[in-house]
């Protein structure tokens, strides 16, 4: 079995090295369940089999060594040297094969348990979401506001909230589910989307908007213009860029339902199907998102962020967010 368990941890380092380098795209729910199963397999088998033998093979030696002195003792002999204390206690103690893998399995369960069911932690890759989310930024998705799903398949078993207008929340990208992306719903099932000339219209009116002055982008060290989005009562910030617009290419779109979307040189214009969602980037003139790869389907959703837990860089970003 020790040999079994290096080979293991060897396949592991492999996966994780390659995953760390970019040779491939790990999926980091689908390895906590294998950890899991494999892990729960060993702490049964300590639990049932190799514990038991342990006990029972120190029990054996402690039943010889009390057979022993007894039997000096019936010659006479009552001083007797050894002990067998120590050689109980190295029977007993784990070997390390079962140390690294039945004594990791509790923590491996329930590390699972709370990514799967309750909160999950990202962290921000990208300038898209700036300013409301900037690059570093170690942010917590709740996993069970938009329902409970079954981890690693993403299917939906007990409903709770649907997304709303407004939201920010990590998907699985349509083009590549493997990849997690972070954006603003803006549509949802039945909308209307217009995106034309750098502004937002939801079922033909305009999204509320309100300039708050000029924001520097550290990102890409320039300055762009900020404002104050509203969706209902929920406020939140964007940034639109003048000097930068709307381009979105004379090649057709091939995503799914783009029959739905029509393009111009000043936008587009999508309707939402039923679902699906329309997502964005507040970083609107640096957001690859709906416009350009199409809807989110429901059973991409991960769950909504709320909250930046560090920033190593700026510590004040810590809290709650909209």
């Amino acid at each position: 079995m020790s040999t079994l368990t290096a080979v293991l941890y060897g396949a592991l380092v492999v996966y994780l090295g390659g995953w760390f380098l970019g040779q491939w795209t790990g999926n980091f729910s689908l390895l906590l369940f294998l950890l899991s199963v494999v892990t729960l397999g060993y702490w049964l088998a300590e639990r049932y089999r190799y514990r038991p033998a342990r006990q029972a093979a120190a029990a054996a030696l402690e039943q010889q060594d009390t057979a022993r002195r007894a039997d000096l003792a019936r010659q006479g002999i009552d001083k007797v040297d050894g002990d067998v204390a120590a050689a109980k206690e190295k029977l007993l103690a784990q070997p390390w094969w079962l140390d690294w893998t039945a004594g990791l399995f509790p923590v491996i369960v329930v590390i699972f348990l709370l990514r799967s069911f309750l909160f999950e932690p990202f962290k921000i890759p990208s300038g898209s979401m700036i300013p409301t989310l900037l690059v570093g930024d170690l942010i917590l998705v709740n996993k069970f506001h938009y329902g409970i799903r079954l981890p690693v398949l993403n299917t939906k078993i007990i409903p709770n909230h649907d997304p709303v207008r407004g939201d920010v929340v990590v998907f699985r990208y349509p083009v590549d589910p493997r990849v997690d992306y972070i954006k603003r719903v803006v549509g949802v099932p039945g909308d209307e989307i217009r995106y034309v000339n750098q502004k937002l219209y939801v079922n033909g009116q305009p999204v509320p908007v309100k300039a708050l002055g000029d924001f520097y982008n550290e990102d890409r060290l320039r300055y762009a213009q900020m404002f104050a989005e509203t969706f209902g009562e929920q406020e939140h910030r964007i940034l639109v860029d003048p000097q930068r617009p709307a381009f979105y290419g004379p090649e057709p779109k091939t995503f799914p339902m783009h029959e739905n979307c029509q393009y111009s040189a000043e936008g587009v214009t999508c309707k939402v199907p039923a679902g699906h969602y329309f997502m964005m980037g507040d970083n609107r003139d640096d957001s690859q998102d709906s416009r350009f790869w199409g809807f989110v389907p429901d059973e991409n959703i991960v769950g909504r962020a709320f909250f930046v837990w560090m920033n190593l860089g700026d510590l004040g970003r810590i809290g709650s967010f909209h």
